[in-house]
């Protein structure tokens, strides 16, 4: 499967001009951002072309539904959707409706719309309006909720797609920001978040985010089965390891009773697949290999509702695979 191609968005698409900020400045409009984008190529620049095209359908997607939104600023403006009032209820223009009302219905999923954007105070323009972490258009985490906050994406013969897809059974609930217990060498625990648990699986989500991060090999040495998972070959001689959350979603997964890892990632970040690869090359045995998989949003959009599926291609350019 190839990455997908950038969507062609024609320059007399409804609310194509320009719109102005609170301080008086110009926001970008989506055909320039994606003119700024050019042709889609793979490799490392996918994360600022992915980046550009998402700013540039959520612009088109937020002025066909006169959705409550702005832009940050600085170089990279990225678009922010806020919660607001309407006749049919509350909504809020980073989320389908159904995903939206099922999270503000559910405590420990609605204290996730709280968590603040750690660029507000430099690159949020505005002071009537807090910008959150999952108000941003580029948002994994958010993403990830509009598809397993929607409702009975997981239940009965409708889920059955993705539960199949998932290697998951049924009545598993979706508990965000799991904070594993790995164990480390000094007999304490890392509990990092790991962004979705479903029963035994751990879900990491990546959209726009530029890699798996890297770490010192130090930080990496101090978790007690690193070698019981992976090759010594993980950290020997690096004075930087390549795709520490890899190996740490790896080891989460190692301290789950039966537990399974798996990567949600978008089909148009071919560098993402070869990072996950690169890491996956370095597992010990083939027993744990099988308990680790990575699946692209594309994959899962095809086992989806309809009506999810619109609202994914629409606002995302995710199109099933």
């Amino acid at each position: 499967m190839g990455p997908l191609m950038m969507p062609d968005i024609p320059d007399d698409f409804e609310g194509s001009d320009r719109f102005h900020l609170d301080d008086g400045s110009v926001g970008w409009t989506a055909p320039e951002l994606v003119r700024q984008a050019g042709p889609r190529k793979s490799g490392q620049g996918s994360a600022t072309l992915l980046r550009l095209e998402l700013n540039a359908l959520a612009l088109r997607y937020a002025a066909k539904r006169s959705l409550l939104h702005d832009t940050t600023t600085g170089g990279s403006p990225c678009v922010v959707f806020g919660p607001e009032g309407t006749a049919s209820g509350p909504r809020h223009g980073n989320f389908i409706d159904e995903a939206y009302r099922a999270i503000l219905a559910d405590v420990a999923w609605s204290a996730r719309l709280e968590k603040a954007h750690t660029a507000h105070r430099r690159a949020w323009p505005r002071t009537d309006w807090r910008w959150r972490e999952l108000d941003a258009a580029t948002s994994s985490d958010a993403l990830l909720m509009n598809v397993f906050c929607f409702p009975g994406v997981l239940d009965g013969a409708a889920g059955l797609g993705l539960r199949v897809l998932l290697g998951i059974g049924a009545g598993v609930r979706s508990e965000f920001g799991f904070k594993p217990r790995i164990p480390l060498t000094n007999g304490r625990f890392d509990r990092t978040e790991i962004d979705l648990r479903l029963g035994s699986l751990l879900v990491e989500a990546k959209l726009t985010e530029s890699d798996f991060q890297q770490a010192r090999p130090a930080l990496v040495e101090r978790y007690r089965d690193l070698l019981e998972a992976f090759e010594p070959e993980i950290v020997a001689g690096k004075t930087s390891v390549v795709g520490y959350q890899l190996i740490r979603g790896t080891l989460a997964a190692m301290a789950v009773p039966s537990g399974s890892f798996c990567v949600l990632a978008d089909a148009r970040r071919p560098d993402l697949l070869e990072q996950w690869y690169s890491v996956m090359s370095r597992v010990r045995t083939g027993e744990l290999r099988c308990r680790l998989q990575m699946l692209t949003w594309q994959e899962v959009c095809a086992v989806l509702p309809v009506r999810l599926q619109e609202f994914l291609g629409e606002k995302y350019g995710i199109l099933p695979a």
